[in-house]
């Protein structure tokens, strides 16, 4: 969120969606303040509104309905807690651009979802709704929807649907969604998307993908089939033609012959332009998953659902989608954005203790070149024994530990929306993000991937800080504070192999010149000119690259 004083919560809706009464009994739930701007043009105007539509008109009333909007969402400086509009308020073009900004600010936008024989059950028990007085109230109700249902999902981040639902059960369900956190991405060549972070968040697949999709083929591994099965029920319930596809593990799913192979499977299924994707494990699996939805019929709408700590912070989110090739990881890709991405921390509970850590390497790094708060959180030794001592079976029952890994993953993924919305393609902050990864890559290629991207980066961020402080960016405190942060979390500080150093050395300096960062024959890293203050560094000395080097190997 914002550091603006801007509601928690701002609920729209048909009239007669309920959004008054499930306001209200959140807004009771979580103990915040409630307003109704409905409640508020009444007592501005001393009438009830449907008296004011006889006398003044519907566009008279909707100006003043727009300018307390606006008052009450972006420029009352005080937190409202849960605010609900009017059922025509956002048919207003200046109260969609309040929204949007508040959206952007990092509100919630809940469209509360109804149907007509609720709405006309509803409304029979008042008589302040202009719009549905009267006979053939359904009927008004449904030309209503027709053409305030697209303003509705365009301008909210959250759907809701009620039915079945009391006002107690939906007040419920959506004090759940809001506990969820948003991050909004956005930018220059972006089309703007919400990564949701928080228990249950999948449930928010047929949200982010939309109505226009007919089949969504789920891209998946067999070691997240549990996961799998999960999305598979929430697509199928919502009406979707499901295509399964099941891919290898890790770096072995990201090859020409797997993409190839996803690609024969859509065109079997006659999959068109407007029907999508779901990449659903770790990074790989949703790395490719994205490749192919950039490629197919040159884009379709895709949505990743991570399932591991370090798909959650790194892979997922940004828009880079790619597969590897003999020369190199992630070298044959492409720069596209996904509809949306579910972050949903209850599939962390499958998840091994050495997985979680290795993605403790991404977290740090985020921390180590933006946000010092991350350095601040890890540092701790309370939340290094939770995060190094992590049992998937605890993160459903230990709300410490679940909130803090929540916070760490919302703070991360903040840092990577930073560079990524004013450096889609990579053409200079957002290499910033690549901390670590000159060394980091090289290490994986040579271990033939065995090694973990999160332990291969926390050793070139090792390396990153001692050739810093070899050029003096660094002192000797930081790169010590380096090592200690990582090894307190479990992450390596060293690399180890058969070689001697000099040979090695050799193996590794001929793959950084051929890293993304470099430029022709001139290598190029990202280093520290002091803690959380990234800088680019191109063609230092080798001499100093060689003693770093040998400073982080160990035969």
């Amino acid at each position: 969120m914002s550091n603006t004083k801007i509601p928690l919560v701002v609920i729209i809706g048909m009239p007669a969606a309920g959004k008054t009464r499930v306001g209200r009994e959140v807004a009771h739930l979580m103990n915040l303040p409630f307003c109704d701007t409905d409640d508020m043009i009444e007592r501005e105007i001393n009438m009830p509104i449907t008296q004011y539509f006889e006398q003044f008109g519907q566009e008279s009333f909707r100006d003043i309905e727009a300018r307390i909007v606006r008052n009450v969402i972006l420029e009352n400086q005080t937190d409202s807690g849960i605010v609900s509009l009017g059922g025509g308020a956002p048919v207003r073009k200046e109260t969609q651009e309040v929204l949007k900004e508040y959206v952007n600010l990092g509100g919630r936008v809940v469209y509360l979802q109804t149907s007509a024989d609720d709405a006309i059950e509803r409304a029979g028990w008042s008589n302040n709704r202009p719009m549905l007085i009267g006979q053939d109230a359904k009927k008004r109700w449904m030309e209503l929807f027709e053409q305030r249902d697209p303003i509705f999902r365009a301008v909210s981040n959250i759907h809701m649907p009620t039915k079945g639902s009391n006002p107690y059960m939906a007040a419920e369900k959506l004090r759940s969604m809001i506990m969820q956190r948003i991050v909004h991405v956005t930018g220059e060549a972006i089309e703007p998307y919400d990564v949701r972070i928080g228990d249950g968040a999948m449930q928010l697949l047929p949200q982010m993908l939309g109505t226009k999709p007919v089949k969504v083929a789920l891209v998946h591994t067999q070691l997240v089939q549990r996961h799998s099965d999960r999305a598979r029920a929430i697509l199928r319930q919502a009406g979707y033609e499901v295509l399964d596809i099941l891919v290898p593990d890790a770096e072995a799913g990201k090859t020409i012959q797997v993409a190839s192979g996803i690609w024969a499977r859509l065109g079997e299924a006659g999959f068109t332009r407007s029907d999508a994707i779901v990449g659903l494990g770790g990074g790989a699996a949703t790395d490719v998953a994205g490749f192919v939805a950039a490629t197919w019929m040159r884009g379709i709408r895709y949505v990743n659902c991570p399932t591991s700590l370090l798909a959650m912070v790194d892979a997922s989110t940004g828009g880079k989608t790619g597969i590897n090739t003999d020369a190199g990881k992630n070298l044959v890709g492409s720069f596209y954005t996904p509809a949306g991405v579910l972050a949903d921390t209850s599939t962390l509970s499958t998840l091994p203790n050495d997985i979680l850590i290795e993605g403790l390497g991404e977290v740090a790094k985020s921390g180590f070149i933006l946000d010092g708060e991350i350095l601040k959180i890890l540092s701790d030794s309370n939340n290094a024994k939770l995060l190094r001592e992590f049992n998937g079976d605890q993160i459903e029952n230990n709300s410490e530990l679940h909130e803090l890994i929540v916070n760490l993953i919302e703070r991360t993924v903040r840092v990577k929306a930073y560079h990524v919305s004013s450096d889609l393609k990579e053409q200079g902050l957002r290499e910033f993000l690549n901390y670590g990864h000159t060394l980091g890559h090289a290490i994986e290629q040579i271990e033939h991937f065995r090694w973990r991207h999160g332990n291969a980066v926390a050793v070139g961020m090792v390396f990153a800080a001692e050739l810093a402080q070899i050029l003096g960016y660094l002192d000797a405190e930081d790169v010590s504070y380096h090592r200690s942060l990582l090894d307190s979390l479990g992450l390596p500080t060293s690399w180890q192999s058969r070689e001697d150093s000099d040979a090695a050395f050799e193996r590794v300096l001929n793959l950084m010149h051929r890293d993304k960062k470099a430029r022709g024959n001139m290598l190029r890293f990202v280093i520290l000119d002091g803690i959380s203050n990234p800088i680019h560094l191109d063609n230092p000395p080798i001499e100093a690259v060689k003693e770093a080097f040998k400073r982080v190997y160990k035969k």
